[in-house]
């Protein structure tokens, strides 16, 4: 039975149930060991004081945030173009009412979003620059993205400059498809330079992923055309982080290597920086360390039918839902 089913199916005649005979604090408790939205809207299929007691407890935007600990900071809902303040004051009862009623449904559209599987490389748009480029255009950040090995006969690989100390690190930086998503991993694979002696790899130590949007009012543009950032300015200095992972060790092998985030994370904004921690390998030539990349995958989803907005200072989160924007199976358009 389709979620959407149940919870259209809510409470034409208020028959009494178990949860009317508990102690909303109990009530609470066992709602919070569910952790499928399906369970949640039959819940209130049950009854009107089912219904009730699942909005008014703001059990989806619970949900949400056991799944993804991110949704916390959002402060605000909106839907399509209404907005309603979340836990704010009200004016009536009945303004409070509706208000919680459009929090239960843009937060029951999310936790659906955030239990669907995710999809193999679907969620990077478009480089938009590296901290360094050895040599523009041939080994550029947007080789990273092409999915064959080769391009024209020539190897398809990003590459840092040359640097004495191996401690110095890079990054490459991605514009995501949607502000908002749900990423489970991200892969990487190190280059292997099979045209200079002795084949080396130029693998980075470790790898860290950093997850945002940025701080300008103005979409950040790809520096891709220019080959790289100019040097007096921060990689980060553009950017809000929302989620910042843990260091993953990289090995120093020519294989697609897979960094599972330690649960899924929900990406608030369209930024997605790859920072390259250490250097392992020199150039024979040059005596130089460098950093090499193949390839950079996300595995995750974009949320067609989500978007963010941020105002104000201190920064207040607004979760929009957008409607099914061409993309169906959304379950609680019409609750």
């Amino acid at each position: 039975m389709e979620i959407a089913e149940v919870s259209a199916s809510s409470t034409e005649e208020d028959t009494p149930s178990l949860l009317d005979r508990l102690d909303s604090g109990l009530s609470g408790r066992i709602f919070s060991y569910l952790d499928e939205p399906i369970d949640l809207a039959r819940i209130t299929a049950i009854s009107r004081s089912c219904h009730r007691f699942v909005v008014e407890s703001r059990c989806f935007r619970d949900l949400c945030i056991r799944i993804c600990p991110e949704v916390s900071r959002f402060n605000s809902v909106m839907e399509k173009d209404k907005m309603c303040i979340s836990g704010g004051p009200s004016s009536s009862r009945d303004l409070a009412l509706t208000n919680l009623n459009m929090e239960h449904r843009v937060y029951g559209n999310l936790a659906y979003e955030l239990i669907r599987p995710p999809v193999e490389s679907c969620c990077i748009c478009e480089p938009i620059c590296a901290s360094s480029t050895d040599n523009y255009p041939r080994e550029s950040i947007i080789w990273t993205l092409c999915p064959s090995d080769e391009e024209n006969g020539m190897p398809s690989y990003w590459s840092s400059k040359g640097e004495n100390d191996k401690d110095v690190s890079e990054t490459l930086t991605y514009r995501l498809h949607k502000n908002l998503s749900v990423v489970h991993e991200v892969k990487l694979r190190p280059f292997e330079a099979h045209f200079q002696r002795g084949n080396p790899i130029y693998s980075p130590s470790a790898v860290r992923f950093r997850f945002g949007y940025s701080s300008s009012s103005t979409r950040i543009k790809s520096s891709v055309l220019d080959g790289s950032m100019s040097s007096d300015r921060s990689p980060c200095e553009d950017y809000v982080w929302t989620y910042i992972s843990q260091e993953y060790p990289v090995l120093q092998e020519d294989e697609l290597q897979s960094f599972k985030l330690p649960r899924p994370v929900l990406c608030i904004g369209d930024i997605l920086q790859v920072e390259l921690l250490g250097r392992v390998q020199r150039q024979r030539t040059d005596g130089l360390y460098y950093i090499c990349v193949c390839h950079v995958y996300v595995v995750g989803r974009p949320l067609y039918s989500m978007s963010f907005d941020v105002e104000g200072q201190p920064r207040r989160y607004i979760l929009k839902y957008l409607g099914h924007q061409g993309h169906p199976g959304m379950p609680f358009e019409d609750i």
